[in-house]
């Protein structure tokens, strides 16, 4: 069933927060998801976020906590004591979300929280999840997997699945590894389900072992990929010598592709920051003044090839009337032809394509576009009945600025991915100010040049 926030609603909760109408908040919640309620919280202020919260019981609460923005999920760990942290919450989540939540504190207060974990396994589990880099498997792995060993029997590897899913809350596959905890396959329950139960009956006899697994230090860019590609719903995550540490499972990765998409979106917009509409006025001009600067110095520079070509525009005024044309079809394609090149990088469609393949195809659908709008300018112009040196003009400067265009759209980004740059930032700011600039001084050069032989 579908949740909508509304007006009614959401001024509701906030006057029985105010009230202190604790009952009435109950039955609002008692009906919910804690995804919902995660969103209900997160359209509070923080005083009353933290009142409905602490409403609510430990199982739910920690539940709502995993769903709840990062920065109000911070605000609302560091309101609580570390005994509330380690009792109430981190009893209730897997190993990934903990240790998420406990990289949002401060390091003396994290230390606190993780004395008072009373299970030594999951006190170490934490602890090694914070170690790994962010932005890689290790930090995205939760520790909440069933072994079983390859060399057991059938009925053996039952018991003890039973014995390990009484403290797992999410199944989602059974891993075979070997005496050394190597991973050696993966068993389906189908599989197990209709084998024999017979005490000679190995699972190694009916696991599979063509498993699809990442390294520990793979970047979580390459894990979307991998499990995209091999349309799997969890991947094992192992150590240089295979042993199995861990699982990244298909939520994990939702949310890496979300922080991914908003990422590549902020930088195409020329927003240099992770920042939202709750950010501060001063953090929001810091993430956008970087790429707003970059726009300025271009616009001073196309200023400086105008002023160059004054002479020109005096000379034909009406060729200030296409000016904009120019600079804009420019932007247009270089954008476009980023956008394609960046979209592929991102998809690992392009990591291996040769530059000057991916040029040399961009170049032809660019000669293409080149062609139908210089021809449709040139006609235009002719209907217009514009000057001969203007007509020709605006129809060869278009025509060479697509071609450009479209070659700095398709090198830039394949150049930034080579440098281990985010290629979004080619499809921003970056390549229409550069496109501007060359769009302008094309413009004006083959005008010098048509003037002079149309007088």
């Amino acid at each position: 069933m579908s949740f909508e926030i509304t007006k009614a609603l959401l001024d509701t909760l906030k006057a029985d927060v105010a009230e202190g109408r604790d009952s009435a908040i109950h039955a609002v919640f008692a009906e919910l998801h804690p995804a919902d309620i995660a969103a209900l919280i997160d359209r509070l202020n923080l005083d009353d976020a933290v009142y409905a919260y602490r409403l609510l019981e430990n199982e739910t609460a920690a539940d709502v906590l995993t769903e709840l923005d990062e920065d109000l999920r911070e605000e609302l760990l560091n309101s609580l004591t570390s005994k509330e942290i380690a009792e109430d919450v981190l009893e209730h989540v897997d190993s990934d979300d903990a240790a998420d939540m406990m990289s949002g504190l401060s390091e003396d207060k994290r230390r606190e929280v993780i004395a008072l974990l009373e299970d030594q396994e999951q006190r170490e589990g934490i602890q090694e999840l914070l170690t790994y880099e962010e932005g890689t498997a290790g930090a995205l792995m939760g520790k909440e997997v069933i072994t079983v060993r390859a060399e057991w029997t059938v009925v053996r590897a039952i018991v003890d699945m039973r014995q390990q899913a009484q403290e797992i809350e999410h199944i989602y596959t059974i891993y075979v590894v070997d005496k050394d905890d190597r991973l050696f396959g993966i068993l389906p329950l189908k599989d197990l389900l209709f084998s024999s139960e017979s005490t000679r009956t190995l699972i190694k006899h009916i696991c599979d072992t063509d498993v699809v697994s990442v390294e520990v230090d793979t970047e979580a860019e390459e894990v979307v990929r991998r499990m995209k590609k091999y349309d799997v719903v969890v991947l094992p995550v192992v150590d240089a010598n295979n042993v199995l540490l861990g699982r990244i499972t298909f939520d994990d990765v939702m949310d890496v592709m979300s922080e991914e998409a908003t990422e590549d979106y902020q930088l195409a917009s020329g927003i240099s920051e992770d920042v939202d509409a709750m950010d501060t006025p001063f953090i929001q001009m810091r993430a956008r003044l970087p790429w707003l600067l970059i726009g300025l110095a271009g616009g001073v520079v196309s200023s400086r090839i105008i002023a160059q070509y004054e002479g020109q525009l005096q000379i034909a005024p009406a060729m200030a009337f296409f000016m904009p044309l120019i600079a804009a079809t420019a932007g247009n394609v270089g954008v476009q032809s980023s956008a394609i090149v960046v979209q592929g990088l991102a998809a690992g469609s392009m990591r291996n394509v040769n530059m000057l393949s991916r040029m040399w195809k961009e170049l032809r659908v660019a000669l293409l576009s080149a062609v139908v709008c210089g021809t449709l300018i040139f006609a235009v112009n002719l209907l217009l009945q514009q000057d001969q040196a203007l007509t020709y003009t605006v129809s060869i400067a278009l025509f060479s600025v697509i071609l450009t265009a479209a070659m700095f759209g398709t090198i830039i980004p394949l150049a930034l991915d080579r440098f281990e740059v985010d290629p979004a930032l080619a499809t921003g700011p970056f390549v229409t100010t550069l496109n501007d600039i060359f769009g302008l001084l094309t413009y004006f050069t083959v005008g010098h040049l048509m003037y002079g032989l149309f007088p």
